[in-house]
């Protein structure tokens, strides 16, 4: 298990002021995903073309002779990459970097304990995110059960994309859960997720009947989730629920994921779907569907 980034005084993944712990892998393709270097489970390597020099460091640093400059910047020659981390290292302007680190148990809490003070007086903890934190249960279980142990607050932020064995894996772990809510309908769902909604849906019931505390967060998004009648199916079915989300976040789309893509060498939104942000009046408007039903919700995390 890798973990692609650490986000310390996070403010927006969770109750007061936290350390975002993001592992590596998740079973969702969403075409607006922002964090792409999270959806393969293994080590990848970026590479930003306006930092490069063309110094050639990496060309001559690889052992396998695997890079070369062209006009276009660092290029492969063919050669299968090994993910050894040699070029990244010589790259004096960071063009290159790797996605995806393995910690030991040990060295990510003496990361979080830097911040206790701060999580402590704020009121926050550690956020597991992602990619997809359901995808490695035993990994996370064990961060949980050390956090829990040194009385630190514990929230997954996750699709719940997962099955129901696993989510009573981690339940007893987690003091909130965090979760998206992309689309009711289930093949709109599959089209801008790759994934149906079923089994995310059955998890978020299976919260609510557990009493555990949660929030939902739904990525408002003009052309694919936003239209009206969805938002109020949204609000009728976590209306309905045993227990209640304490809230339910609007968090209006952006493109940041492009220029990650970009990086890893991948495409963005292939099929060029029609997705833009909301209105600001549209986003109230969500807003105030949500609070018509009962439910405290508001614009950003």
């Amino acid at each position: 298990m890798y973990i692609f980034d650490i986000k310390r005084f996070a403010i927006n993944d969770g109750p007061g002021i936290r350390v975002t712990l993001f592992m590596k892998g998740c079973p969702l393709r969403c075409v607006w995903c922002h964090n792409p270097e999270g959806l393969n489970p293994n080590r990848q390597k970026m590479y930003v073309k306006k930092k490069c020099i063309g110094c050639r460091s990496c060309v001559e640093a690889c052992p396998r002779g695997g890079l070369v400059l062209t006009r276009d910047g660092i290029q492969s020659t063919g050669v299968e990459c090994t993910l050894c981390g040699t070029c990244v290292e010589e790259c004096p302007t960071l063009a290159l970097e790797m996605a995806g680190k393995e910690y030991s148990l040990s060295e990510l809490m003496n990361l979080v304990e830097k911040d206790r003070v701060v999580m402590e007086t704020s009121g926050g903890g550690v956020t597991l995110c992602g990619g997809e934190p359901l995808m490695h249960p035993e990994a996370l279980v064990e961060i949980l059960e050390e956090l829990g142990r040194r009385g630190l607050h514990r929230t997954v932020d996750t699709t719940l994309y997962a099955s129901e064995a696993t989510l009573e894996k981690v339940i007893p772990h987690a003091d909130l859960f965090m979760v998206d809510l992309k689309h009711m309908d289930s093949d709109k769902h599959r089209k801008y997720t790759g994934v149906p909604n079923e089994p995310i849906l059955r998890n978020i019931r299976l919260i609510a009947e557990k009493g555990i505390r949660y929030w939902i967060r739904i990525p408002l998004i003009e052309g694919v989730n936003a239209d009206e009648a969805n938002i109020i199916r949204c609000a009728e079915f976590l209306k309905e629920l045993p227990t209640r989300p304490e809230i339910v976040n609007i968090l209006p789309y952006h493109d940041i994921g492009i220029g990650k893509h970009k990086r890893l060498g991948s495409d963005y939104n292939p099929d060029e779907l029609v997705m833009s942000t909301p209105s600001q009046e549209w986003q109230e408007h969500c807003v105030e569907i949500f609070k018509s039903y009962g439910l405290d919700s508001k614009i950003g995390g």
